[in-house]
């Protein structure tokens, strides 16, 4: 009889698999609501902000701004809206305030792979 019960919680599980299917796209990433989010790590007081490098955990970027008073998130999300052709408004830092590890949310109705080709032409730049 366990090895049904078994079995039974196995079914569960994969039922709710395709609800939320992890894209092996690295760091950017679709949330539960749909909207695409970007791990990143920042590197504040660069002199100019770019995108520095994308690894499969994080999107580095240098941003030019000191890392006080939220003037490094700000910058970041601005020259992300520029980088990625969207609103301000629609770029906003979703979690990591106080660190480098930040995880950004983009509202604009938008494909991750999308993203990742706009980040990496901007890597490119480098």
């Amino acid at each position: 009889m366990p090895k049904k019960a078994g079995a039974a919680s196995k079914g569960k599980n994969q039922s709710k698999e395709p609800e939320r299917v992890p894209l092996p796209l690295g760091p950017v990433a679709v949330d539960a609501k749909g909207c695409v989010t970007i791990a990143i790590h920042a590197k504040p007081g660069s002199k100019q902000s770019a995108v520095t490098d994308l690894t499969s955990e994080a999107v580095n970027i240098a941003i030019a701004a000191p890392p006080t008073e939220g003037e490094a998130n700000t910058e970041l999300c601005r020259y992300l809206s520029k980088v990625l052709e969207l609103r301000k408004s629609d770029v906003v830092l979703d979690k990591g305030g106080k660190s480098r590890e930040k995880v950004v949310k983009l509202l604009a109705s938008t494909t991750p792979e999308e993203i990742l080709e706009k980040l990496k032409k901007e890597a490119e730049k480098e």
